[in-house]
C-alpha cells in the first residue's frame, strides 16, 4: 500500500486513468467489430464505411497512449486487405 503523499496521488491518478483507457479501448474494440461484421455480412460499402470510421479511432487511440503505433497500423492493414478482398 502507498505510504507516502506522493504514492497515493500517484495511486489515485492511475485509477483514474485506468478507467478512461477503459473506455477508450471498448470505444475503439466497438469500431472494429463493426468493421467486422460488416466484412462478415458480405457489404462491401458498409465495411469501407465502417473502416473510415474506425481508423481515426484508432490512431487516436496511438496518440492517447492506449494502443502501440504498430498495433494500430496492423490492424488498419489487415482490415483494410479484407475490405479490399470483398468484391
Amino acid at each position: 500500500m502507498a505510504n507516502s503523499p506522493q504514492a497515493k496521488k500517484r495511486a489515485r491518478q492511475n485509477e483514474k486513468r485506468n478507467e478512461v483507457n477503459k473506455a477508450r479501448r471498448s470505444r475503439i474494440r466497438t469500431y472494429l467489430r463493426k468493421v467486422e461484421e460488416a466484412i462478415e455480412s458480405g457489404d462491401k460499402d458498409a465495411a469501407k464505411a465502417a473502416l473510415q470510421a474506425a481508423q481515426p479511432e484508432l490512431m487516436r487511440g496511438v496518440t492517447k497512449g492506449v494502443f502501440h503505433k504498430n498495433t494500430a497500423s496492423r490492424k488498419m492493414s489487415r482490415l483494410s486487405s479484407r475490405v479490399k478482398a470483398l468484391a
